[in-house]
């Protein structure tokens, strides 16, 4: 299951990329890396609240 994670991680960083070269105006880059950033946060903030004595990862 973590490979899949890791494989689709990969695929939509790739596809991110591509976005956002597609992308001249600089506005909408700026959303691009805000919406990036919020999604990145919310995933080290599921690793830590997985990671929690209170849900032992595993």
């Amino acid at each position: 299951m973590e490979d899949e994670n890791i494989a689709l991680n990969s695929v939509l960083g790739l596809e991110l990329n591509r976005v956002f070269f597609a992308v001249r105006d600089t506005a909408n880059k700026q959303k691009i890396i805000e919406f990036a950033r919020d999604v990145l946060q919310g995933e080290r903030d599921e690793l830590v609240d997985s990671a929690s004595p209170e849900n032992p990862a595993g």
